[in-house]
């Protein structure tokens, strides 16, 4: 089958190529698809880099080489021993063990597709929908608080901000002059980030924040804490130095076969949406990566192998 891997770890450019290799297979409590569509998420590229590894640019990957990419939906087509609630020709969607970027990837945390669900729709949800949900939990939130939201318009902030919505929350999102439209219609309260956030988000909620989330990483946590006045009310997934400052690092736990269940059920009801900015076929996926590193991406871009 073609996948894409990579055998060091650098800037995508250098590292990703397209490969011949071997189809994987599903092991006990697997199962195997035919991918439809894989998600680009910041890790991934991250993971390229070497940054979720301690390795430098040029170092070898271990094992030899590896296919980049976690979220994946398409259709089975094998199954492992033990596997009793899908079988062969089912949609699934979830975190591929053997990497997003081919055309077969097996996956070990998975949940049918119902119907409503879109095969392309589906693979915006695992990491983002996940994610929102475990953030949310965190954060203990509920009708009538106020969440911050910076990061807004990327695939995590939206699927924060539609659940909290959905639950009777009132959401300030930050993104950038381009997206404030997008944060409205979403039903967020908009605003930028950057220098100045602190007066603009208390001008906007003068009853105060109960809890905020950095989805962006972009070095807003002193100014998060400052606004909701206790660091353990603020989560972030994306700056692993804040923590320092007492607030949470959250980069996972082992709920998300449950959290994803719920996502895909919350997607099925119409509650989370994650629009696709752009699709790629997999021999253009470092464009993919390469757009999403540079943090302006709307939503969830995806990769399709056919």
């Amino acid at each position: 089958m073609r996948a894409v891997q990579h055998r060091t770890f650098g800037d995508p450019a250098d590292a990703l190529e397209v490969v011949d290799v071997d189809e994987p297979h599903a092991g006990p409590g697997a199962v195997r698809v035919v991918v439809g569509a894989a998600g680009v998420n910041p890790v991934d590229w991250k993971a390229v880099r070497g940054a979720m590894a301690g390795a430098s640019p040029g170092d070898p990957v271990p094992g030899g080489a590896r296919t980049p990419g976690m979220d994946v939906a398409g259709v089975v087509d094998e199954v492992g021993d033990g596997v009793g609630d899908v079988a062969v020709g089912d949609r699934v969607v979830g975190w591929a063990a053997s990497g997003a970027l081919a055309e077969h990837a097996v996956l070990e945390d998975f949940a049918r597709l119902p119907e409503a669900v879109a095969t392309e729709q589906a693979a915006t949800l695992p990491v983002p929908g996940e994610t929102a949900l475990r953030v949310l939990e965190l954060l203990d939130v509920g009708e009538g608080q106020t969440l911050l939201v910076d990061g807004g318009s990327g695939a995590v902030g939206i699927a924060t901000t539609q659940i909290a919505l959905s639950r009777g929350l009132t959401v300030v999102a930050t993104a950038s002059e381009a997206n404030q439209d997008f944060l409205r219609q979403l039903g967020a309260v908009p605003t930028t980030y950057g220098e100045g956030l602190v007066e603009r988000v208390r001008a906007l909620a003068p009853e105060g924040v109960d809890a905020a989330l950095d989805a962006a990483g972009k070095g807003s946590a002193r100014d998060l804490v400052e606004l909701v006045g206790d660091p353990g009310r603020v989560v972030t997934i994306a700056d692993f130095s804040a923590g320092d400052l007492g607030v949470v690092v959250s980069t996972g736990d082992d709920q998300r076969a449950r959290r994803l269940r719920e996502v895909v059920d919350l997607a099925a009801q119409g509650v989370v949406l994650v629009p696709v900015a752009r699709t790629y076929p997999l021999e253009d996926a470092v464009a993919a990566y390469e757009e999403s590193a540079g943090g302006h991406v709307r939503g969830k871009l995806l990769v399709t192998p056919r």
